[in-house]
């Protein structure tokens, strides 16, 4: 198995080099036809929480699938660590699905008996709040004030004085803003 170690916003020194290898390549015990595995290690500083800015990637490759696991956390070393944990009850899961199939190639509709309909009992949805709220008319720079000055951490609904139309404003996991331009179609 090959391993690659990609690292973002941070210097890779020995012991972080050999420490992925160590834990990573025992990957292959759990699953043999492993081609490759990449690990992506990352600093981000624009995390929101400090406890968020370590933050370990292993993708694993090899004959027919990916998997992939992301975990993120206060020290590096613990990412890795919680990161190789996943993907190794990813691996699991997997290994489970592909031992427990039928494999003689019947498909699913004649292996299970005819169930009859049962009619479907119409449930309206509850909702459980209503909120209503005077939109003040503002441009997309302004609305990112308020929504700093609000307190409101994923997002923003108001009145696009460029657009002439509502948007939704919202803060993506990188730390930059995302704008919501409903069409009516």
């Amino acid at each position: 198995m090959k391993v690659e170690l990609f690292v973002k916003n941070m210097e890779v020194t020995d012991r972080i080099k050999d420490y992925v290898e160590k834990k990573v390549s025992k990957l292959d015990r759990f699953l043999s036809d492993i081609e490759e595995a990449r690990v992506d290690l990352a600093y981000v500083k624009s995390a929101r929480s400090a406890a968020d800015r370590q933050v370990a990637q292993i993708t694993i490759r090899g004959r027919g699938y990916i998997l992939r696991t992301e975990e993120r956390s206060d020290d590096l070393f613990t990412s890795i660590d919680i990161a190789v944990e996943k993907i190794q009850r990813q691996i699991e899961r997997f290994k489970g699905k592909r031992a427990h199939g039928r494999g003689d190639g019947t498909p699913a509709s004649e292996v299970v008996p005819n169930i009859p309909e049962i009619e479907e009992l119409e449930e309206t949805p509850i909702i459980a709040r209503r909120k209503e709220f005077t939109l003040v008319p503002m441009d997309e720079m302004e609305a990112i004030e308020q929504m700093a000055l609000l307190g409101h951490e994923n997002f923003f609904v108001f009145y696009n004085v460029n657009s002439n139309a509502i948007n939704v404003l919202y803060m993506r996991r990188d730390g930059t803003y995302g704008l919501i331009e409903p069409k009516l179609g």
